[in-house]
């Protein structure tokens, strides 16, 4: 979290204070970086003993939980000031491990940073004496190259002035890699789930030699970049009427004890495509250490319309007033019925699929009009569906056993029957919630590679990434595209335009340089 300058005590002595512990935090942390990765070089000696396999398993919770710290650091690094981080990095200097040259069999590509040839002092004629060369790795997809930034050095030669080219923007501050390289990382951990050891080993086959230090201090250095088109991302969304919403979890590595807890990924999900409507679809996610209903309660604070929900309880307290309303999802409605269907083969689960499915029927027929047009088909053709599924269903119910599955289906069902029928009377609603199930399926799959968050601030982290990542998809771009270019702009794209780089608007930047 960024410290606000006023906040700020404007005693010395108390911000000394301040970047002391801040810089004594980090060592700490170095300390435990060190001292799991000295746990992490005694398994991989053993790994290849007895129970090997689960030595493995071991050995890739170390390797992420040292990526995890080290993410974190990078970022509290990057968000901290100028003064501040001078005195941390010094402080860890002595344990970072030495920087090596890039690798002389990468491609070279040279960007000249030409300067003016008058003297900006006296206006004399300025002669070339030397020049400045900083080399930055990039990727394009499939191969890496170096990218040599050469600025020119002149003189003057009436009074002397030494003028050089300003250092080119760099996407993260005190870094090395380029926005194409930056973006592969973020988007192979946060889109292919393929974790930052995995990723250094898939490096040093081509012959880059990264540690997975670098990389996790260049992710969280990039999602501290981000930070600010993020929060935008998040205005526009809750801006809306309607949203999708649902969770899931996610293991958390508790701290010390070497095991897991559980967090909560929360998704929300703007899509008005099935309607027409004008605003393009986004997706926001949000993390919590727990799945209390204080958490969404937060994150719609600023939010007045209707979601499209689970039925999960945390949520009753949203529609107590009438701020926000209800619309259950037929889907899960129609799951629970099927699970019983397949289960048992019972006539009555079936017949509950058949009429549930003459809803979608309808809904097939509607896709991608006018609410209004919407709203008068349901009117005429799903509402009658709905109310003589209703009136089967208060039948039906009576005669079933309630300890069975399927009177526990039609329990779910009944329960939400004005949450169920408010999609028939506003055109601009679903039927289903699964714009947020889909949102969220991604990070399902992924779970099996990253195996946890490393913490809370991974969690959030991930969260923020996984936002624009997704929104990125569900706009039809190229994720590892839009960032880049996103990236080798944002460090000096004016705070008050951000909205331009959301990806609804993103214009690349040769594109955007010929709009304007």
């Amino acid at each position: 979290m960024t410290i606000a300058p006023a906040a700020l005590p404007d005693d010395p002595a108390a911000l000394k204070r301040i970047i002391t512990a801040m810089a004594q935090d980090a060592v700490n942390a170095q300390a435990e970086i060190a001292k799991l990765k000295f746990q992490l070089a005694r398994y991989r000696r053993a790994e290849f003993g007895p129970s090997s396999e689960k030595m493995s398993r071991e050995v890739e919770q170390l390797e992420l939980a040292i990526e995890a710290l080290e993410i974190d650091q990078a970022e509290r690094l990057t968000i901290a000031s100028p003064e501040a981080a001078a005195v941390i990095e010094s402080a860890l200097a002595a344990q970072k491990p030495a920087r090596r040259p890039l690798p002389e069999h990468l491609p070279r590509e040279e960007v000249v940073h030409s300067v003016d040839h008058a003297c900006p002092s006296c206006g004399g004629a300025l002669r070339r004496i030397g020049e400045d060369v900083t080399e930055t790795l990039d990727y394009l997809p499939g191969r890496f190259k170096v990218i040599r930034h050469i600025r020119e050095k002149r003189s003057c030669r009436t009074c002397d002035t030494v003028v050089a080219a300003p250092v080119p923007d760099h996407a993260i501050p005190r870094g090395r890699a380029g926005a194409g390289l930056l973006a592969h990382i973020a988007v192979s951990k946060y889109d292919d789930h393929l974790p930052l050891y995995r990723q250094a080993e898939i490096y040093a086959r081509e012959g880059v030699i990264l540690e997975t230090s670098t990389l996790s201090g260049w992710v969280g250095a990039t999602a501290a970049a981000l930070k600010p088109l993020v929060d935008a991302l998040a205005v526009e969304v809750m801006a809306c009427d309607s949203l999708h919403v649902d969770d899931t979890p996610v293991p958390v590595l508790a701290p010390g004890t070497g095991k897991t807890r559980i967090g909560r990924l929360w998704t929300y999900v703007r899509d008005e495509r099935p309607f027409a409507g004008k605003r393009p679809p986004a997706a926001l996610f949000y993390y919590s250490p727990d799945r209390k209903g204080e958490h969404p309660r937060a994150h719609l604070a600023g939010f007045r319309g209707v979601i499209h929900a689970d039925g999960y309880a945390g949520f009753n307290e949203l529609f107590a007033g009438n701020r926000i309303a209800e619309a259950a999802c037929w889907a899960h409605v129609r799951r629970k019925f099927f699970d019983v269907h397949a289960a048992t083969a019972s006539p009555i689960a079936k017949e509950a699929l058949d009429r549930i499915g003459q809803l979608y029927a309808v809904e097939e027929d509607i896709k991608g009009r006018p609410p209004d047009h919407r709203r008068r088909e349901r009117q005429q053709r799903s509402k009658p569906l709905a109310e003589a599924l209703a009136a089967w269903a208060d039948e039906t119910a009576r005669r079933l056993s309630r300890k069975s599955e399927l009177a526990a289906a039609f329990r779910y069902m009944r329960g939400r029957r004005t949450a169920l029928g408010r999609c028939f009377d506003d055109g601009r609603l679903a039927l289903d919630n699964n714009p947020a199930e889909r949102a969220l399926r991604g990070i399902a799959i992924g779970r099996k590679n990253y195996l946890f968050a490393g913490s809370d601030a991974g969690g959030r982290r991930a969260a923020a990434l996984y936002s624009l990542i997704e929104t990125t998809k569900l706009n039809g771009l190229n994720p590892q595209h839009y960032l880049t270019d996103v990236l080798s702009r944002i460090a000096d794209h004016p705070a008050r335009a951000i909205a331009e780089l959301l990806p609804w608007n993103w214009l690349p930047a040769n594109l955007a340089g010929a709009a304007a």
